[in-house]
């Protein structure tokens, strides 16, 4: 606001409207460009789900749910490319990536791509990528592309429904709880 203010007393009402427009696009990219994303897992004894370094939650080490919390496109699959590289890069790979997209709403050619290139690295590393609460318009857009008959793991209804399908699949014991933080700093 107080760029475009200062655009318009500078040097006229044109610039200064088309001065805060280009700000506010630019800043809308840098925003968008790193969602809110954050590694989730079960509150014990419910069908609830939240970030592991916020709550006492129950993990399973073979399973990596990841929650994104912003649509897909081209301005951050990098972003989502280098997260999923960092979770399968650690020392102890899961054997399967959940990619929770509840918060999808949208998403572009670009993170569609993006998302057919994740499956195929994880494929090659022997870790079998899932979607789960994927919206009807962006189901809509994955059926166009060949992800839904090359994807190397499920699209499940809930995170829940994931949960129970792949850690009851798996012998693995449940991690401990992860560290209780207070509410308020609830994601």
């Amino acid at each position: 606001m107080l760029v475009t203010a200062a655009v318009t007393l500078g040097a006229g009402v044109e610039w200064g409207i088309s001065t805060g427009v280009g700000v506010s696009l630019a800043l809308h990219l840098y925003r968008t460009s790193r969602p809110h994303s954050a590694e989730v897992g079960r509150i014990p004894s419910t069908e609830h789900f939240r970030n592991v370094h916020r709550h006492a939650v129950e993990t399973d080490t073979r399973v990596v749910i990841l929650r994104i919390d912003e649509s897909l496109y081209f301005a951050n699959v990098r972003y989502l490319e280098d997260l999923v590289t960092e979770v399968v890069g650690r020392a102890s790979p899961p054997q399967d990536l959940v990619l929770a997209c509840q918060a999808v709403n949208i998403i572009d050619a670009t993170a569609l791509e993006s998302l057919e290139t994740l499956n195929r690295r994880l494929v090659e590393r022997g870790i079998r990528m899932h979607l789960a609460e994927v919206k009807g318009p962006v189901m809509d857009r994955l059926r166009t592309t060949a992800l839904c008959s090359e994807l190397s793991g499920q699209i499940f209804l809930s995170l829940n429904d994931a949960w129970v399908a792949l850690h009851g699949r798996m012998p693995a014991p449940l991690s401990s709880p992860s560290r209780h933080v207070p509410h308020d700093q609830a994601s």
